[in-house]
């Protein structure tokens, strides 16, 4: 479930320690059972061990891609600095919001109220994202750049929560974001020895490309 402040330490300092942890947190999971429809975050502010918050949810994104062993430096950052961050380490580009062309699958969008991750930008110009955003983490898809709510993003972010994650979606049938995830952020990109493509999935289209995630996970 979305908490606000879930993912960083007891100190609001950097990440805690299920943001170190390889896999999900047992209490992340038992915690979202125990939620029906009417689950609103403000009445779990700063459960910090409940679930994540965006920059939570990213933070352990990265820990679970690059890190072997629980418990090391994490990569929990705030939403407007986590981009520049990345960028500062030598790991990609920083590019601003106003100069961004394209949208790749690793793609890290954010600003001072937001961060999500790339899944792949559609051909009409829509892109598909994972994010951490009340009520929960989910897959969610966003307007055509002019506003189309119509949107093959949107389209196959229902059809993928609804066919995978059914009884999320039951609850909380709401997967689209709005037009401002095209505008307002700032995008960092890899650097491509940093994060290599050893399987081609940049080259599948977005659909293809998440059908075959999901069928190695089920692998």
């Amino acid at each position: 479930m979305y908490i606000w402040g879930g993912g960083w330490n007891e100190e609001d300092t950097g990440a805690g320690v299920e943001a170190t942890r390889l896999g999900l947190a047992p209490a992340w999971v038992e915690f979202t059972s125990q939620q029906d429809s009417s689950y609103d975050y403000e009445d779990h502010l700063y459960e910090i061990h409940n679930g994540l918050d965006c920059s939570g949810f990213v933070g352990w994104v990265l820990y679970n891609t690059f890190e072997h062993e629980d418990g090391k430096d994490g990569y929990v950052a705030l939403s407007g600095e986590l981009p520049s961050d990345l960028a500062q380490k030598g790991w990609g580009k920083l590019i601003p919001a106003a100069k961004i062309d394209s949208y790749e699958p690793g793609d890290i969008l954010g600003n001072e109220g937001h961060i999500y991750i790339v899944l792949g930008e559609m051909e009409d110009g829509s892109v598909l994202l994972v994010h951490s955003s009340p009520p929960g983490v989910q897959i969610s898809g966003t307007p055509t750049p002019n506003g189309d709510l119509s949107s093959q993003a949107i389209l196959l972010a229902n059809s993928i929560m609804s066919e995978r994650y059914t009884a999320w979606s039951e609850k909380y049938p709401d997967h689209t974001v709005d037009l401002s995830y095209l505008q307002g952020y700032d995008q960092f990109r890899w650097d491509p020895s940093i994060l290599t493509d050893v399987h081609g999935l940049k080259k599948m289209p977005t659909d293809s490309r998440m059908d075959y995630l999901f069928s190695s996970l089920e692998n």
